[in-house]
């Protein structure tokens, strides 16, 4: 593999975050592209890539052994990953593509969360969809996580992530067998599990060592998902390790998996974002139903009513907006943030749901900034006396845009009900915002802009 050209991640000093290794903040913003290796060829993925560089993302979660027959219908190139479906022997063509995309992600500023198998491949059930191909058992798997730790841990912007849309139950040993190896060839590879919809992997895994932060997968089943209490729970878990949804509402999947249901929208996937995040995790990920199963009409069999091609599916709104997040949490100090629900006097229920979160000490009054989503508009009021300042400026932050209106500057009243600015909300099309309370005397600029 070629020199690392990204610096590798590592946890946060104070367990909820991750960092570079030289201490610089990272938030992840992922998107879903489950099928890459196995339905992309070079040239697209080339494409693929860029565009998401273009939208801010800077992770890719992307499976080496692909559900939808991964094993036997061969990627875009004519190659199969296995020679005789046998992980410990490995087809050097295939993977010569993942050597590839790896170097390209790289180049662009993309880490790639690499699943090594779909977790279909190590049970021996039944799959719901295609042929299940049960190929793993606790010896060879040890043996194919260390070649995947040998020929990728070099390369730096790898993150791990085992399970793949499973629960572990009866295959304990199996996983703990290809961490084992993962970890004899990458020691220094962040590691997490990927657990099936409505779970989240410190259920199974939050004491074990090899564990580096926890994901969620919220899932498809409603409009309202509540990821919110998942991440909060997560964030309560001691030992502390960091958590984020690694798989919210996909735009696009029509609500839970029914095709007579109309699609989750780019105004859903915004809402599970903003409420992960302020309710404690690290970061978030997208996932759009055509791209995650990079689906081609007339090609290959729309999966769960996918309806768009992944190019057109590109396009979607939602993967455009998520950008504004991640430079909105990025413009104010990160490493010190925490959620506090007590900020807000009444945070609403279901759909209407408020998340609030700040910066400094729990229990102390010294916050510097206050963020609270609305997925809509209503009275509220916050408690700016955790505020570190006798003077604030408030903001309106726009999700879908990404713009912001400065509200106004006034003396702290330690309560304040929130002054609405309902000429400049009138005829701005977005029924979400956020709105943000600086100490003034800190000199943040307009939020998500960097000074």
């Amino acid at each position: 593999m070629a020199a690392p050209a990204l610096p590798r991640l590592q946890v946060s000093d104070n367990g909820r975050y991750l960092t570079t290794a030289a201490g610089d903040s990272f938030f992840w913003l992922g998107d879903t592209a489950w099928e890459l290796f196995h339905r992309l060829d070079r040239a697209e993925i080339a494409d693929y890539l860029d565009d998401r560089a273009g939208k801010r993302f800077n992770v890719v979660q992307a499976v080496l052994l692909a559900e939808a027959d991964g094993l036997t219908v061969a990627n875009r190139e004519g190659e199969l990953p296995f020679h005789d479906l046998d992980p410990t022997r490995p087809n050097e063509a295939y993977f010569a593509l993942v050597d590839h995309v790896v170097r390209e992600a790289s180049a662009r500023g993309i880490y790639l969360a690499l699943l090594p198998t779909w977790g279909a491949h190590v049970e021996d059930r039944k799959h719901p969809l295609f042929d299940n191909m049960h190929v793993f058992t606790v010896e060879n798997a040890r043996v194919y996580g260390r070649f995947l730790g040998e020929r990728y841990g070099p390369a730096g912007n790898i993150i791990w992530v085992l399970g793949g849309d499973r629960v572990p139950t009866d295959y304990e040993e199996t996983w703990e067998a290809m961490v084992a190896g993962l970890n004899e060839g990458d020691p220094a590879g962040l590691m997490t599990y990927h657990v099936n919809g409505g779970r989240t992997s410190a259920t199974y895994w939050h004491d074990a060592a090899w564990l580096d932060f926890n994901m969620i997968q919220s899932g498809h089943a409603r409009y309202n998902q509540r990821n919110w209490e998942m991440v909060a729970r997560d964030h309560a878990r001691s030992p502390i390790k960091p958590t984020l949804d690694g798989e919210p509402n996909y735009e696009g999947l029509p609500v839970a998996f029914t095709e007579a249901n109309p699609p989750f929208t780019d105004y859903d996937v915004r809402k599970a974002a903003y409420w992960s995040v302020f309710a404690g995790s690290f970061g978030h990920t997208y996932g759009h139903n055509s791209i995650w199963q990079m689906h081609r009409p007339g090609e290959t069999k729309p999966i769960l009513g996918a309806a768009l091609s992944w190019r057109e599916a590109m396009a979607a709104p939602g993967s455009g907006q998520l950008q504004h997040l991640r430079a909105l949490m990025e413009s104010r100090p990160f490493l010190t943030r925490l959620p506090d629900q007590s900020l807000i006097d009444d945070v609403g229920i279901d759909s209407d749901h408020l998340q609030a979160t700040r910066d400094g000490t729990p229990g102390k009054n010294d916050a510097t900034w206050i963020m609270v989503y609305h997925p809509i508009m209503r009275n509220l009021t916050v408690n700016t006396a955790v505020m570190a300042g006798d003077r604030l400026r408030c903001w309106w932050f726009d999700p879908r845009t990404g713009e912001s209106w400065l509200a106004g500057e006034m003396d702290n009243p330690g309560s304040m009900k929130r002054p609405w600015e309902w000429r400049i909300q009138a005829g701005q099309g977005s029924p979400d915002w956020v709105f943000v309370i600086d100490d003034a005397a800190a000199g943040y600029g307009p939020p998500g802009q960097h000074p």
